[in-house]
């Protein structure tokens, strides 16, 4: 079998510290962690996300990690290898499918589950139970870890400029992690690293959330929800969203104003009219005094969106002309008498 330099792995040396294990290991479990790439790609991550796994559950265990040492000071990551009788440490020597039964093989983890003969040969008479001399239980090993929170996860969702206008409840689909079921979020099973989500007791899921949108909403603002974060054996910890205001089919951002589009026919502009518009909190009546014209910007005062010193900015109509969705023939015969007299009428990016 080939040998496995479980500080290569890790890329740590050989006399790092506790913590510096641990910080390695989280780091590559995250960037390596399977649930985090596209599918097709996801066999390649998987083997390498268990040898990360294995060389944390040896490493991270003062036990085994002194084994290793003993055997692994002359020997370089690749090369063939032999491990001493007895699996290394004395006692009795499991078969792959033995180790796996009793050390995660029941909780296959992303890659099927178990780790590598290597880890087996070196290590499987410490899971023995009452086998071989010098064996350990399946329940012996370090001490639990403190129960901690998750670390903080960010994210980002676009609203549109009209429910930010608007506020009320929006729901929202993100890319989340949650709990591993595994391991009930824990990272260990029996005391090792759980196979299923390699310690980190978690694993990537789509979840719906209701977004109460705050009165105070901006571009770019950064929500904090409490416990949507990462999971951690001590509560999840927060997830700091960013909201992206993007324009819809009405309304839009102009600098700290909101501007909208508001839609009459033609001959309420020649005698003027009156239009209810959607504002912050209800309904605001806007006038349209005769003589409007197509393109006109309207402002009503206070009805934007609240600005970064804390006032609401203003609300702009911009009017545009339309006609009823139906017409009768009488009706398109008096456009056409009106277009024949009438001077060429062009606009936007029209030649």
């Amino acid at each position: 079998m080939k040998f496995q330099d479980y500080y290569t792995t890790l890329g740590v040396s050989r006399t790092a510290t506790a913590d510096e294990i641990k910080r390695a290991y989280r780091k590559l479990a995250k960037e390596w962690h399977p649930d985090r790439h596209p599918q097709n790609q996801r066999k390649s991550y998987e083997e390498k996300f268990k040898a990360i796994a294995e060389a944390n559950e040896v490493l991270s265990d003062p036990e085994k990690r002194k084994r290793f040492d003993a055997l692994g000071e002359h020997w370089r990551h690749g090369q063939d290898f032999q491990s001493p009788p007895g699996g290394g440490g004395g006692g009795r020597t499991m078969s792959q499918e033995e180790f796996a039964r009793m050390f995660g093989g029941g909780r296959a983890g992303p890659a099927g589950g178990g780790f590598s003969d290597f880890f087996s040969q070196m290590f499987g008479d410490m899971f023995a139970g009452g086998g071989g001399g010098g064996g350990r239980g399946p329940q012996a090993g370090r001490a639990r870890a403190p129960r901690s929170h998750g670390e903080d996860a960010e994210a980002e969702i676009e609203l549109k400029v009209g429910d930010a206008l608007l506020g009320g409840k929006r729901p929202f689909s993100l890319a989340m992690r949650v709990p591993c079921e595994a391991c009930d979020g824990e990272g260990q099973v029996d005391m090792h690293t759980c196979p299923s989500c390699g310690g980190l007791g978690s694993a990537q899921r789509e979840k719906t959330i209701e977004l109460a949108i705050p009165k105070d909403v901006r571009d770019r603002q950064i929500l904090r929800l409490r416990g949507l974060g990462e999971p951690g054996p001590g509560g999840a910890g927060d997830l700091l969203l960013t909201l992206r205001l993007v324009p819809d089919d009405v309304y839009r951002l102009r600098d700290d104003d909101v501007e909208a589009d508001i839609v009459v026919a033609p001959w309420e502009l020649l005698d003027g009219t009156k239009v209810d518009v959607a504002v912050p909190g209800g309904t605001a009546t806007a006038k349209l005094p005769a003589g409007t014209k197509p393109g006109q910007r309207l402002r009503l005062r206070g009805q934007g969106l609240v600005r970064a010193d804390g006032q609401r900015g203003d609300l702009f109509l911009c009017v545009r002309l339309g006609l009823p969705e139906v017409l009768t023939e009488h009706q398109q015969q008096l456009l056409r008498e009106l277009g024949k007299d009438a001077g060429v009428v062009r606009g936007g990016a029209a030649r």
